[in-house]
């Protein structure tokens, strides 16, 4: 018998496939249960529900995906959200109801960044240049991030004045009505109230911007030195800094680079729900950890990837979802994605094993 058909090699072989495929195995089987147990799972309404509730999620994951796979983790993610959208919707308050609403909304964009850079600059100087753990670091950020997110907006959501902000944040590239037939970007004409019930739209703006980042940070991540180097920043620090890779630079970059998509997903949460608040992120941080971890990455650095994030994130969009159609306490949702963190660090301590035998 050789070593290729060994009972032994075979279980291994076995094991290894579904340390590796466990996440879209998951995935499949809630898709097939909630199918099956929830009325209305698989409408075309419900499965763009998913995907937009999920794309705030996924775009703050992006980043986290950078700082885990780097060997780090970032716990100031939500609170830089929320801090990012109180002064984003500040700033689009104080313009002349006159103003394009393109340019309210880059300003925000603008300024959102420049407050979480600032917030991503200090984290990476503590970790990279102070050698701040960044457990410590981060958690120090979260507790800054949130003081100055509450002041400034006095504990209050702060509502936006901006006139066709809603329906930027949950409009549809097309809609279609049974007797108006296609429109593109806005619903068809002539149509009264009762009518926009039979309407439906398809591919929500927010999904389409989830897509973009989703492509961006695919590439930057494995077709770039950036993300070359943070793989191996995660997988040996010190073997990195002897192959001439600038670590401190770099790590200081992807602290920075996870506050830029933090700040993101706070301008996004604000053309969503046309306010911003300061807790808007705060469920955000265990899930972005988990959306990261059930896609494969380690915690322990040196692997992950985008497309596993989106799986993650799937997964838990997915789960969130089917437990509302089952009319399921919403608070077993927590405790739902608490498992699957634990099973998902399970699975990649089984595959550090492999790997080492």
């Amino acid at each position: 018998m050789t070593a290729n058909t060994h009972p032994a090699y075979s279980r291994r072989a076995i094991l290894e496939t579904i340390s590796r495929l466990w996440a879209w195995l998951f995935l499949l089987g809630m898709v097939v249960f909630f199918s099956i147990a929830g009325n209305g799972f698989l409408t075309p309404f419900n499965l763009q529900a998913i995907l937009a509730n999920m794309a705030i999620l996924t775009i703050i994951a992006l980043g986290q995906t950078y700082v885990i796979i780097s060997g780090g983790i970032d716990l100031s993610v939500g609170w830089v959200m929320g801090m990012a959208a109180v002064i984003s919707a500040t700033i689009m308050n104080s313009w002349p109801e006159s103003t394009p609403m393109w340019l309210i909304v880059v300003s925000g964009l603008v300024v959102g960044l420049i407050a979480a850079w600032i917030a991503g600059l200090v984290n990476g100087v503590l970790i990279a240049r102070l050698n701040v753990p960044p457990f410590i670091a981060t958690l120090g950020m979260f507790g800054i991030a949130r003081g100055i997110g509450f002041l400034l907006s006095g504990g209050m959501p702060v509502p936006i004045y901006v006139k066709g902000l809603g329906f930027l944040g949950n409009g549809f590239l097309f809609y279609y009505h049974p007797t108006a037939g296609w429109s593109f970007l806005t619903p068809p004409a002539g149509l009264v109230q009762s009518d926009l019930r039979n309407m439906t739209g398809y591919f929500p703006f927010i999904v389409i911007v989830m897509l973009v980042m989703l492509l961006l940070a695919h590439i930057v991540l494995s077709r770039t030195t950036f993300g070359l180097h943070t793989y191996a920043i995660g997988g040996n620090k010190e073997a990195a800094m002897r192959a001439g890779i600038p670590v401190a630079r770099r790590t200081a970059a992807i602290y920075m680079l996870s506050a830029t998509f933090a700040a993101i997903a706070g301008l996004l949460y604000n053309v969503r729900f046309t306010n911003g608040a300061a807790n808007a992120g705060e469920a955000m941080l265990l899930d972005t950890v988990a959306a990261v971890v059930i896609g494969g990455a380690s915690l322990f650095g040196g692997a992950g990837t985008v497309i596993g994030t989106l799986i993650g994130a799937l997964i838990i969009s997915v789960l969130a979802n089917g437990l509302v159609i089952l009319r399921v306490n919403p608070f077993w949702q927590f405790i739902a994605v608490g498992i699957v963190i634990i099973i998902a660090v399970l699975i990649d301590q089984a595959r550090e094993k492999f790997a080492q035998e």
